[in-house]
């Protein structure tokens, strides 16, 4: 019984070790440091507020960020915005705005000048145009709804104020008519007439 165990001892002494997890695994790859190159900073306070927001968010982009600013104008700011823009010239980018700015005055005659304004922008091949085209054309089919319903409703402001005179007109001769009918059916209260003095001698 002996010399079994012991040859058993001798085998398991014989097997070859497994290999460590460490020597199992590729040596790690050692990547080069990059330095990181820095672009020198553009302050968004030494640029125009249009040129910056026109380079960080895009044309069409920078319109709309506008016209949400310039909606809730009241009167007054709305005329200082609109002096303050002036002449657009050939600027597809000021002529929309003024044509923004003109639509929200509700006067027929500035709606009209802002649709002009706008057919600019829409025939104009500049890239700067193109670039806005596809806004401009929809704010045109807008404005041409929306003087279209500026018609109507002015139109029947006017018939509503015909129709008031007309009914004026109609209550004052009613009322004339019935101030003579109340004459008409007041008595005689005044007192009779006694004959001349003359009349009595002669009888």
């Amino acid at each position: 019984m002996a010399v079994p165990f012991a040859l058993l001892l001798t085998a398991c002494s014989t097997q070859p070790k497994p290999p460590a997890e460490a020597d199992a695994l590729p040596p790690p790859v050692v990547l080069p440091r990059v330095m990181p190159v820095e672009a020198e900073p553009k302050a968004p306070a030494t640029q125009p507020a249009s040129l910056f927001t026109l380079m960080t968010q895009g044309p069409v982009a920078a319109m709309l960020s506008y016209a949400d600013k310039v909606r809730p104008l009241n009167g007054a700011d709305l005329s200082a915005e609109i002096a303050r823009i002036g002449d657009p010239g050939d600027s597809p980018t000021t002529q929309m705005q003024l044509a923004l700015l003109l639509s929200q005055t509700r006067t027929p005659a500035d709606l009209a000048r802002a649709l002009g304004l706008l057919q600019r922008v829409n025939s104009n091949p500049a890239p700067e145009a193109q670039a806005l085209q596809p806004l401009s054309r929809a704010l045109a089919a807008r404005y041409v709804e929306q003087r279209r319903v500026e018609d109507d409703r002015d139109k029947q402001v006017q018939q509503l104020r015909d129709a008031q005179r007309r009914i004026d007109q109609l209550n004052d001769r009613i009322e004339a008519l019935r101030a003579i009918e109340r004459s008409f059916a007041r008595p005689n209260t005044l007192p009779a007439t006694p004959p001349p003095n003359g009349s009595r001698s002669n009888q």
